[in-house]
């Protein structure tokens, strides 16, 4: 009996220090993201697309039915992810990638160089897309930087060799960051391999083999079409591709939690899955509709306290990953001048707040080089406020998603004055107003613009008032466009003002 003690006790101290015996634990965190992933998931109500790994975590973990991200385009939203900050403060207003060439600002502390300062091991696998390297420093790095961004982000087969390899090496506290690159679009760089490079690896005759991937292919009849999506034969087409692309997903999701289990690590793991922006169809990735923010996010904790199959509709950031991380790892965030506007989410995997009165915020101002067009956005449960501030120019299409069957269905359509079967013309979809809101009680769709309807004065302007307010406290350079400009050196350093352009 006092042998059993003392294994017990040994096992329950491991440090003992000035008389005192200190209990340690060891958590770790795997932060999995999905490249354009949507809620083609059953967890989701999606009844056709087969993702049995991502519903199997989902029964382990809370479910987000009110996550957004900051920013509906790549580099711009994994910054976010990683830095807590949305694009216009960190630097990142655009894709990181060749012509384009946005980086980060130098002294933006991001998650794995805080992570690393405090002695936990981190790792990225897939695609990274952000700079520059000082900034994001990841002890272990697999990325587009050093590999083909095919096999780094959609061969599932190298993706779980390169898991196994981080893992055996760790003995305690790892951070690990699995950036799939499915299920984006590649008709534009890779047409070989099909619009979703859904043929990569499948084993036909020169599309290669990827080992653990069993393909599931889907009959464009079968797939459900969301609501901002056309429905026609060319659009159907377009989805059912995009689905056996995310199962292929769901597959390698199961294979790197099989490494975690493996590796000893499953039971105090921090599991996150989400994605970075909207599925690249109309209104979504690009946009800040509800398409294009809106994300699916799963969190498993290891804690049996915590809440495990259930669902929650406390509305949601994606810039509160990074403090839900830091929170994990009992890690202060070092900037005293920066303000954090995310928030940990860890509270939440407790118990449900009573009331839930948060607004989300977004802030978009390129994806491509080419496509300025700035936009804030602030959402709440009932109502969205978004600000186009280059409204008199028309909405720009990026690359990939204009060669897509879908954009040029609907190109096509319209030249031709055939019916589109969509919720909105192209015309429409061009040119937006300055102001766009909408009572998303009535109009989930965000079709009906209230924003000169007298009823909703008061609404409008509280919410203006909101967004203001938040593009202060994260110093946008945006803040007074486009009416105005933003006067804040020189003699006007304590006393930032806006300066009427008079160009109304």
């Amino acid at each position: 009996m006092r042998l059993d003690f003392i294994y017990v006790f040994a096992l329950i101290c491991v440090f003992f220090i000035g008389g005192k015996c200190i209990k340690t634990e060891r958590k770790n965190v795997l932060l999995i993201i999905a490249d354009d992933g949507g809620f083609e998931m059953g967890t989701y109500r999606n009844k056709v697309c087969q993702t049995p790994n991502l519903d199997t975590l989902a029964k382990k973990s809370l479910i987000f039915n009110n996550a957004y991200t900051s920013v509906s385009s790549c580099s711009p939203s994994r910054s976010a992810i990683l830095t807590g900050l949305p694009c216009h403060q960190n630097g990142m207003y655009g894709l990181h990638q060749g012509v384009h060439h946005f980086n980060s600002f130098d002294h933006i502390k991001s998650l794995p160089a805080i992570l690393e300062k405090h002695g936990i091991r981190t790792g990225i696998i897939g695609k990274k897309h952000v700079g520059p390297s000082d900034v994001y420093p990841f002890g272990f790095a697999e990325t587009e930087e050093n590999n083909s961004i095919l096999q780094i982000g959609r061969n599932i087969t190298r993706i779980k060799q390169l898991v196994r390899e981080f893992l055996t090496h760790n003995t305690s506290r790892p951070f690990l960051y699995v950036a799939f690159h499915d299920p984006h679009r590649c008709g534009h760089t890779n047409p070989e391999y099909g619009e979703f490079c859904e043929k990569f690896g499948n084993g036909e005759p020169g599309m290669g083999k990827i080992e653990d991937w069993e393909p599931i292919y889907y009959k464009p009849e079968q797939v459900q079409v969301p609501y901002f999506v056309q429905d026609t034969p060319a659009a159907r087409q377009d989805v059912a591709a995009q689905y056996t692309t995310i199962s292929r997903l769901d597959q390698g999701v199961g294979l790197v939690l099989k490494e975690l289990e493996a590796a000893g690590f499953q039971n105090d793991t921090l599991v996150i899955y989400s994605s970075d922006n909207g599925i690249p169809f109309p209104s979504g990735r690009t946009n800040v509709y509800d398409p294009g923010m809106a994300e699916p996010m799963l969190i498993c904790s290891p804690r049996p306290e915590d809440r495990h199959d259930e669902v929650t509709y406390s509305m949601t950031s994606l810039l509160d990953i990074l403090p839900t991380v830091l929170d994990w790892f009992n890690i202060s965030y070092p900037s005293q001048k920066t303000l954090l506007t995310g928030k940990s989410l860890l509270p939440l995997l407790q118990k449900e707040p009573v009331t839930d009165a948060r607004s989300v915020f977004a802030s978009q101002s390129l994806h491509e080089v080419t496509m300025f067009y700035p936009m804030r956005a602030v959402r709440n449960k009932r109502y969205k406020l978004i600000h186009n501030l280059n409204f008199k120019m028309p909405f720009p299409i990026d690359q990939d998603f204009y060669i897509s069957p879908s954009f040029q269905d609907i190109v096509n359509r319209t030249r031709a004055k055939q019916p589109l079967h969509w919720y909105k013309t192209l015309e429409r979809y061009y040119y937006r107003d300055e102001w766009e809101l909408y009572d998303l009680k009535h109009d989930a769709d965000e079709l009906n613009n209230v924003a000169n309807n007298v009823n909703y004065k008061e609404v409008l302007m509280d919410l203006k008032k909101l967004l203001h307010d938040w593009q202060v406290a994260t110093e946008d350079p945006w803040l007074c466009a486009p009416h105005g400009v933003l006067e804040a050196t020189g003699r006007y350093k304590k006393h930032p003002q806006c300066l009427p352009l008079d160009n109304f």
